[in-house]
């Protein structure tokens, strides 16, 4: 009976890491290259993993806050991508830092010109945006990833304070605050928003989707699963011993 105890528990163990190990983890998500300052300008990517086995990613569609619009929107060329930028007017024009905004990119769409993101592999998408806003800690980027069989899983559940992660959580981006010397960011950062730099930057492309954080989870639970199974083993032993 308790060799059958065992057992059961080391089957549950392992469809813990199981559960892991699989590619729910895996969203589409944007981070700044550097700081992404308020008030400055930023190089974000956004990083999108193939969760499909069976489908390649073809179409990536993401739509820019207009609560807070960018005066400034220039994506990166990434081969084998077309890139459509939208653009349009404000229902109510903003003041951003001393200009006027009437319209404002609202949407930058890449469509795959080849095979996309085939299964096992990401992308990341990097776009230039500036100057991004002082008055807010967080821009939403509400997404949608459409694959070649025709699904679409649309990434626009916003996150809310104290409640546990959505199924499909639209990318967030964190600013930082601005230095204190009045920079708004790196050079590099300030390079990146010229339209020359943009164009000669090089080009992203699809790599392995292997999250580290992933990684360490599952190499957390086996080595819990391995002590628990060890621990077990022994006592069991010790009482055999004994009862002979």
């Amino acid at each position: 009976m308790k060799v059958s105890r065992l057992a059961a528990a080391g089957a549950v163990a392992a469809t813990a890491v199981v559960v892991l190990s699989s590619p729910a983890f895996a969203h589409v998500t944007v981070q700044p290259e550097g700081a992404a300052a308020k008030g400055g300008y930023a190089v974000v990517d956004f990083k999108v993993p193939n969760e499909r086995d069976d489908a390649s990613t073809t179409k990536l569609e993401v739509n820019f806050p207009t609560d807070h619009p960018l005066a400034s929107v220039m994506p990166e060329p990434v081969p084998g991508w077309k890139i459509e930028i939208t653009k349009s007017k404000l229902a109510k024009p903003v003041e951003a830092h001393g200009k006027q905004l009437t319209e404002a990119v609202t949407k930058v769409t890449w469509t795959a010109d080849g095979k996309g993101i085939e299964p096992g592999y990401f992308e990341k998408f990097p776009v230039s945006v500036g100057a991004l806003p002082e008055d807010t800690d967080t821009l939403v980027f509400k997404a949608l990833q459409t694959y070649s069989n025709k699904e679409v899983v649309r990434w626009i559940e916003e996150q809310k304070k104290g409640d546990e992660e959505p199924e499909n959580p639209a990318p967030v981006l964190e600013l930082a605050a601005a230095s204190e010397d009045g920079h708004h960011g790196s050079s590099a950062t300030d390079e990146a928003a010229d339209p020359a730099s943009a164009k000669n930057a090089s080009a992203s492309t699809a790599a392995p989707a292997d999250s580290s954080d992933t990684t360490a989870r599952v190499l957390g639970v086996v080595g819990i699963v391995v002590g628990v199974v060890g621990v077990a083993y022994g006592v069991l032993a010790g009482r055999r011993r004994t009862a002979a």
